[in-house]
């Protein structure tokens, strides 16, 4: 079989062998592959695995010989479900690979944010502490995250996890997500009592037809003011123009975030210079270990479905 990997360079920067699939196939390596090469490369491929590459109803129609696309990746809003559904074709996606890193970077946030380390680092580096006669100058407001209300959006394996971690934490944790499963810990509060009352917001779900932009100019107003806000999660989910208005405004005492609409980031993002946010290069996932997790899933994925029993199937 045929077997292409799209975009090589984004999973591995040399750190991780992709010998590992040799087994299954004539495998094929590319460091990022464009829209307009994968038209020529579906033509005869057996087994697609990508990233973030688009995987709409002409790319699957050009790949004649398609049983079976992976994603390198818990998300999977780049391919065109329903329609790999109608021709037969099996994708599956390595969902829970990230849960740990992401909410490692969720907390990374939210203790920058409120002890303030790297505006206090650059204050030393820049002479600030030499220069005090204090020995401890008290240059910016910090404060503590206990007690503070923690409002996730989502509750798969990411939002829990974070839970977890704020509770450990001694703060309150309220969540809203379409699909409520009482556990007799969490409370689940509706989109906008989570608006009103938290004091941190993050993002922990899948980017969908019906939510995109739903932080908006109207649901950044129902804020609390003063309110952190976080997206580990897609960039689609946020109207960018109405969250640096947000910012501008001081509505929100902050944000940060993983992931923007357009990646790489354009020159041209509402973002890029808004006041008081921190920007990461949709980097959550990168750790080696979080890599090294994501390649056992994707190549376990490849076997089950050759063995005839397919697992993390989102299309069959």
């Amino acid at each position: 079989m045929k077997i292409i990997i799209t975009e090589g360079a984004v999973i591995s920067c040399g750190d991780i062998s992709f010998e590992r699939f040799n087994k299954f196939g004539e495998v094929k390596i590319f460091d990022n592959l464009t829209y307009e090469e994968l038209e020529k490369e579906i033509v005869d491929t057996d087994i697609l695995l990508c990233n973030k590459v688009n995987v709409d109803k002409n790319i699957i129609d050009k790949g004649a010989c398609l049983k079976y696309i992976g994603t390198f990746a818990t998300g999977y809003n780049n391919i065109d479900i329903e329609y790999c559904k109608q021709k037969g074709i099996t994708v599956c996606n390595a969902g829970s690979y990230s849960t740990c890193a992401l909410a490692q970077q969720t907390f990374g946030y939210i203790l920058n944010h409120y002890c303030k380390i790297n505006e206090y680092n650059d204050f030393v580096k820049d002479g600030g502490w030499v220069r005090s006669p204090l020995f401890s100058p008290i240059a910016f407001p910090t404060d503590e995250i206990a007690g503070k209300t923690l409002g996730i959006i989502g509750y798969g394996s990411i939002g829990k996890t974070v839970a977890k971690i704020a509770r450990a934490f001694d703060m309150k944790v309220i969540v809203y997500t379409r699909t409520v499963r009482k556990d007799g810990i969490t409370e689940f509060v509706s989109f906008d009592e989570l608006l009103k009352t938290s004091d941190i917001i993050t993002l922990h779900c899948p980017l969908t037809q019906d939510n995109a932009d739903m932080f908006n100019a109207d649901t950044f107003a129902k804020c609390k003011n003063g309110a952190f806000f976080i997206n580990t999660a897609r960039g689609g989910l946020v109207d960018e123009d109405a969250l640096r208005d947000a910012l501008t405004s001081g509505k929100l005492s902050g944000a940060a975030v993983d992931v923007v609409k357009r990646e790489p980031m354009s020159d041209s993002c509402p973002l890029l210079n808004a006041p008081n946010i921190t920007i990461t290069p949709h980097s959550g996932w990168v750790p080696l270990t979080t890599r090294q997790r994501l390649f056992d899933i994707v190549e376990n994925n490849i076997s089950a479905f050759l063995e005839g029993n397919p697992q993390n199937v989102v299309s069959k």
